[in-house]
């Protein structure tokens, strides 16, 4: 077996990709409920998850025991007869830390190895690193599919091999045996809900997300594009990119895509305040463009007159949150994605296929992160509180 050396924390937070984003006039191109209390368990409690996506009936119900502690070690340790697993990323960013420090977790609690891998530059990194984890004959592989559409004989390949799951991001027509994540549909109408929040007379907006090529960004933008829109509940619908979206109160500008580029994940937030200096929300759909576009209105001296409205944990927006310079983020659980993901591979790998006998979807909710109360009936969670585990999760305590 092979071993490979995972990123440290420093690295995968402050590390800049450079790659070809799409045009910048493009629209876009690119992860039972817990309540919240549940999610703020302390690592003895279980949390137990049967949220029903509407749009798809096959979820099943999480039930995760002693998940929230974690070990950061930096590499992945392979050891005498215990099986291996691999668990895929679709790029390297902090959303990716929580995830891994969750697998890792789970490889310690179920006693088995866990190898990481993170591509910096698009499908053919999570091709090569798919192809060696299957080389290593490893008992199982957890991936978040940078693109299903045309990454569905690959998967295939690969589950014919081993074990194969998706995670953050499904491969819906691929073979892979379930999905573990949440209805991006659902937490695109969850970002819609916080813009109306922000402009309740109506407004302008720009949306920002990484490539559209993943089917969880192109199901963001749609839930946040039909919440404005008042449309009807449909995650099949998809406006296409390259026009502005029009609505009774609010205007869709149009959606800015980087590939994973951070640099140019700023500078195309740059350009939009210079092209519309009146418009009246961002919206950042992966987990470093808010911090991005923060950093693009703090230089035009617009913080506070253009709202800010993000998705995902960055230490950066929850700061923003804090200080009122940002209306709230939509969360995942990065944590829970890698601990349930390594619980279900190490199952399998045991003969055991139980984790989705209640459907092909296991479902983990998105909540609201926002300066107000935690409202556990509207999914909504106070960012004090929020940090302050995400901190005990990732070995950040104070």
């Amino acid at each position: 077996m092979k071993r490979f050396l995972s990123l440290t924390l420093a690295l995968l937070f402050t590390v800049s990709l450079a790659g070809c984003g799409g045009e910048e006039d493009v629209a876009q191109n690119n992860d039972g409920d817990v309540t919240s209390a549940e999610l703020f368990t302390d690592g003895e409690d279980a949390a137990s998850d049967s949220m029903t996506d509407p749009d798809d009936g096959n979820v099943a119900e999480v039930t995760t025991e002693d998940a929230n502690s974690t070990d950061n070690g930096d590499t992945a340790t392979v050891e005498g007869d215990k099986k291996t697993v691999g668990f895929v990323t679709n790029g390297i960013a902090s959303f990716w830390v929580i995830a891994e420090a969750g697998a890792r977790q789970a490889a310690e609690d179920f006693g088995v190895n866990v190898e990481v891998r993170m591509p910096p530059n698009g499908p053919e990194d999570q091709k090569r690193m798919l192809e060696e984890l299957v080389a290593d004959e490893v008992d199982g592989i957890a991936v978040s599919p940078i693109d299903p559409d045309n990454q569905t004989e690959l998967l295939n390949s690969v589950a014919e091999k081993t074990n194969l799951i998706t995670h953050d991001s499904d491969a819906p027509n691929s073979n892979r045996i379930g999905y573990v994540g949440m209805s991006n549909y659902i937490a695109g109408r969850m970002c819609g809900e916080l813009v109306k929040e922000a402009l309740p007379d109506g407004g302008s907006l720009m949306i920002f997300v990484g490539r559209l090529e993943q089917l969880n960004a192109r199901q963001r933008r749609q839930g946040v594009i039909d919440e404005l829109l008042e449309r009807d509940f449909n995650p099949e619908r998809y406006d296409e990119p390259g026009q502005i979206i029009s609505g009774e109160k609010y205007t869709i500008l149009g959606t800015r895509t980087d590939n994973f580029d951070f640099a140019k994940a700023k500078s195309l937030a740059e350009d939009a305040i210079v092209a519309h200096p009146d418009m009246g929300a961002m919206i950042g759909l992966f987990a470093y463009n808010p911090p991005n576009m923060l950093e693009a209105l703090k230089s035009a001296d617009k913080i506070g007159q253009i709202k800010v409205i993000g998705f995902d944990e960055a230490d950066e927006t929850l700061q923003a949150i804090k200080d009122g310079h940002c209306i709230g983020t939509v969360v995942q659980d990065p944590y829970m994605y890698g601990y349930k993901s390594v619980e279900i591979l190490t199952k399998l790998a045991n003969d055991d296929d139980s984790s989705f006998a209640d459907g092909d979807f296991i479902d983990i909710p998105a909540r609201k992160v926002v300066a107000g109360d935690t409202d556990e009936s509207k999914k909504i969670v106070n960012v004090d509180e929020f940090w302050t585990v995400l901190k005990q999760r990732t070995g950040q305590e104070e």
